[in-house]
Formats: structure tokens, sequence, C-alpha cells
């Protein structure tokens, strides 16, 4: 049974808006996952949080404090991306690693094991449940507890390219790069805590356009559209 770890960004599930929530983005997202679900796919996912905080990028407030409003804004995208999949059918659960009243469940890695094979989307938001570990270090840490098969990283860009393509007419996509490569080239695929788990856990990933016709669905099934990152 293929099991896989999605990582969606806050940011690309806002759409045009950049901030909040675009429905519409977050449907088709649904029904792609609804697809492999059917197909016995058992799908986690984890969500950033950038659609509403980038507390980094402010000096006025605690480290700490600004990594626990950015776990937060992951809580909060969770609840509404697992709402939208509830409204097409499908059966969710969200996790946390602290407590966050009735709105989550307490992150027990046996409980997510038994909800995945049940065949319901397991969402773990709020990231280690510690300052100073970003986002990309709670993708690979769950995806390595979940004995994931692949980590799937839906991205605004649609692979891993040498510079960025934003600024760099001439930038050359990656079919398949080593996350040694990765690493040694700031490739910018994960930060480096986060590569270094993925090494050391023989956790390979997958970066994909999020945007791309279908491309959840197709990198769920092993169909490479992106850059596929080995271990």
């Amino acid at each position: 049974m293929r099991r896989v770890l999605l990582k969606l960004s806050g940011e690309a599930l806002a759409g045009e808006k950049k901030t909040g929530f675009d429905e519409e983005t977050v449907t088709r997202v649904a029904v792609q996952v609804k697809e492999i679900l059917a197909e016995g796919i058992q799908v986690a996912i984890v969500i950033g949080g950038g659609n509403f905080w980038r507390g980094r990028t402010s000096h006025a407030i605690d480290r700490t404090k600004a990594d626990q409003i950015g776990m937060l804004a992951t809580v909060m995208n969770c609840i509404y991306v697992s709402e939208i999949f509830r409204s097409q059918g499908m059966r969710t659960n969200v996790m946390t690693p602290f407590a966050v009243g009735a709105f989550t469940e307490l992150f027990s890695k046996d409980r997510a094991v038994e909800l995945l094979e049940q065949g319901e989307v397991v969402f773990f938001a709020g990231g280690t449940g510690h300052p100073y570990f970003s986002t990309d270090t709670g993708v690979v840490l769950r995806a390595i507890e979940m004995e994931a098969d692949e980590i799937l990283l839906a991205k605004a860009v649609d692979g891993v390219y040498d510079s960025d393509p934003k600024t760099n007419p001439d930038a050359r996509k990656y079919d398949s790069v080593s996350i040694d490569e990765v690493v040694e080239k700031q490739l910018g695929v994960v930060d480096g805590a986060a590569a270094v788990m993925a090494k050391e856990n023989r956790m390979p990933m997958l970066v994909f356009g999020l945007n791309g016709e279908n491309s959840i669905a197709k990198a769920a099934r092993g169909v490479v559209s992106g850059t596929r990152v080995t271990v």
C-alpha cells in the first residue's frame, strides 16, 4: 500500500490573493486527493502558514513567539482545508503536537497510522510543536514517523532549478537531483535541518508545481512531472 505525505504551501492555497484562502484552489486539491484515495493511496498532509504569517521578517517580535504564531497559522490552514475535503465526501482528522482544545487531536503515530489505513486524510498541523524548527523539518519528521514512501512537495514552481527561474530566464530545471547536491548548491528545496534528516533516513521527495494539471494525483502515482530528489 502506497503512503505519501503531501506538503502544500500556504501561499499557494491563497491563489492570486496571496493571503487567506482561495476556495477554488483548495477544492481542486481536494478533488485530486479524493481521486487517489479511491485508488488505495494513503495521504497525509502538512500545510505551511505563509498565507497568514511570516514571522522571521519582523525584528520586533521574539523568535519563539513568532514561531508559535506560525504554528497556529498552520493549524488554521489545516482546519480550513480539512473542511473543504469533507465537503467533497472525504473523512479527515487534524493532529497537532500540542493541545488545541477540541479543535484538533493530539498527535500519536499509532492513531495516525490507524486513520490512514482506514482511508482518512490526516493533517499534521503545528509543525514539530517547538520554535526554531521550520515546517520543512515538520514535514520530513512526520514522513519518517509515518513510514511514508515519499514526500510530495507541491510548490509555486514546477520543480528544482539551478537558479531562480523568476529572475533568470536561463535557469535549468533538474529532472533528478541528489539530496547532497541540494545541500551543497543551496537549491532551496527544504532547509538544511530537514535535508539532513531526509538524507539520514533515506526519505525521497518529489518537487512539482501545484498548478500543473492534475499534478497532485500524478505525483502520488509516481509520475514525475517535476524533479525527483534522491537520497
